[in-house]
C-alpha cells in the first residue's frame, strides 16, 4: 500500500489547531453525518512547509472524501460563513473558498449598485 505524504509526519506536527463547530440546535446536526469524521484530520489540513506536489495530492485525496459525503453542501456553507481559514471543507480548499467569497461580495455589491432591493446572495454549490 502506498503511503501518502501526510501519513509519515507525526499528527501533532501535521494538524493545526482547528476550530470545532459547536453542536447545538442552531449549528445543526450535519457534523455527525460528515464522512471526514472517520478519516485522518491530517488529510484535510496542511502540515507546515508542505511541498506543493504533496499539498496538491493531499487536497485531491481530501476532495475525494468530500465528494462522497452526504453533508458536503452544509459543510461548504459552514466554511464560507465562518469563514474557515484553513483546510479542505465541503470539497473546497481555502483558496477556492476565497474565490467563492469574492464572487459573492461582487454579486452583492453589483446588486446594491444597480439599485436592486437587497436580497440574499445565492449560494454557490
Amino acid at each position: 500500500m502506498l503511503q501518502t505524504p501526510h501519513q509519515s509526519l507525526p499528527a501533532a506536527a501535521t494538524v493545526p489547531a482547528q476550530r470545532t463547530p459547536v453542536r447545538d440546535d442552531q449549528a445543526g446536526p450535519w457534523h455527525a453525518d460528515a464522512v471526514c469524521r472517520r478519516d485522518e484530520a491530517g488529510l484535510f489540513f496542511a502540515p507546515s512547509k508542505e511541498p506543493t506536489a504533496a499539498r496538491l495530492s493531499r487536497e485531491q485525496a481530501a476532495k475525494r472524501v468530500c465528494a462522497r459525503c452526504p453533508v458536503l453542501l452544509e459543510c461548504r456553507e459552514h466554511a464560507l460563513v465562518m469563514p474557515e481559514p484553513y483546510g479542505v471543507w465541503g470539497g473546497l480548499t481555502a483558496a477556492e473558498r476565497r474565490v467563492v467569497l469574492t464572487r459573492r461580495r461582487r454579486m452583492a455589491n453589483a446588486n446594491a449598485t444597480a439599485g436592486s432591493p437587497q436580497t440574499e446572495v445565492p449560494r454557490i454549490a
